[in-house]
């Protein structure tokens, strides 16, 4: 089962790799890691998204708890959450096929950042699964460049 799990720590150097040793060091590997600060700019909070076991990840959160830096961990597998990612592509376009990915790219709710004479770069925020429809129909113009920002989140409570 996938875990999203909200960490709130110290703003510190340091505590990023050790909590991600955390995970990897008992065979975790992390699926996507995001870290800010907060409206605190002494706390941070990370973004760890992994799959495995409830039981022996609910263990590591538990471990998670006894670290110093750690102030709070929330795993929201058993709570309502809003999640959002961040993608942006460049695609190859002509002149031609330049309003084509416009018009895929309005009706996604993207926004175009940037237009070259033969590449188009387009960012769009959403849910995992509309980030993979936007990547599954502009692959037939050629994905030059993609990048991804990885899962955040946050309690509906």
């Amino acid at each position: 089962m996938q875990h999203i799990f909200s960490v709130l720590v110290e703003n510190r150097s340091g505590v990023l790799a050790r909590i991600a040793g955390h995970f990897s060091s008992r065979g975790f590997n992390i699926d996507s890691l995001c870290v800010g600060e907060t409206n605190d700019p002494t706390i941070s909070r990370m973004t760890i998204v992994v799959r495995g076991d409830d039981k022996v990840l609910e263990q590591v959160r538990k471990q998670l708890n006894k670290l110093i830096e750690v102030i709070k961990v929330q795993d929201f597998s058993d709570e309502p959450y809003i999640d959002r990612e961040l993608i942006l592509i460049k695609v190859n376009c002509t002149a031609k096929t330049r309003p084509e990915i416009v018009e895929i790219a309005n009706i996604f709710r993207a926004k175009v950042v940037s237009i070259a004479s033969k590449s188009i770069t387009i960012e769009l925020t959403g849910s995992q699964s509309k980030l993979e429809a936007f990547v599954d129909m502009l692959k037939v113009y050629g994905i030059i460049e993609l990048v991804r920002t990885g899962r955040i989140a946050i309690s509906r409570i």
